[in-house]
């Protein structure tokens, strides 16, 4: 039996349970920075599944490595308040928002999946699954039988379609994650 633990706000007994997938990326420090943010998301939303961390070089810029995961929680909260929670998240690591989309960063966090949820709005599923490594690999670690919510392929068979050898990553130890 999975113990569910309710989310602090946004949810009400009637709302159904739905799984969150959250990217997590970082090369300033990265090491404090994901476990700091790891460490809030579990008081915000109890268990977190974890996928395996990787280091990946960056890209769109020259800068220092990233660290990348993947977790996911069940939770009741809508995808808009677990958006809003990561983005105090963000101000809460000091990441500051340059024009440039391309810059080294303290914390990059992006709700990829909430369900089989579908909006451009709030930009669900993220692009970002099947455009990056650093995505995209660890989420089929942690979820290789999910199904993309818009092309039907399993996390598995996107990754195995993807082009990994432009795209290496090294997988590391992140202590106390």
């Amino acid at each position: 039996m999975v113990r569910r633990r309710r989310p602090a706000a946004c949810a009400t007994p009637s709302t159904p349970w739905v799984t969150a997938y959250v990217g997590i990326g970082s090369n300033i420090e990265p090491e404090r920075h994901i476990r700091a943010a790891l460490r809030r998301l579990r008081e915000r939303f109890g268990e977190l599944r974890l996928s395996p961390v990787y280091r990946s070089p960056a890209e769109g810029f020259t800068g220092d490595d990233f660290l990348n995961l993947v977790v996911a929680f069940d939770t009741r909260e809508q995808p808009g308040a677990v958006i809003d929670f990561l983005e105090r998240l963000h101000v809460e690591a000091g990441r500051v928002r340059e024009a440039e989309r391309f810059v080294s960063r303290t914390l990059d966090m992006d709700l990829l999946l909430y369900g089989d949820a579908v909006s451009s709005e709030l930009q669900l599923p993220r692009t970002d699954i099947t455009d990056h490594a650093f995505v995209l690999g660890p989420l089929a670690d942690l979820a290789p039988t999910l199904r993309h919510p818009v092309n039907g392929r399993t996390m598995q068979e996107l990754w195995e379609a993807f082009d990994r050898e432009r795209h290496p990553r090294t997988r590391v130890e992140l202590a106390g994650a």
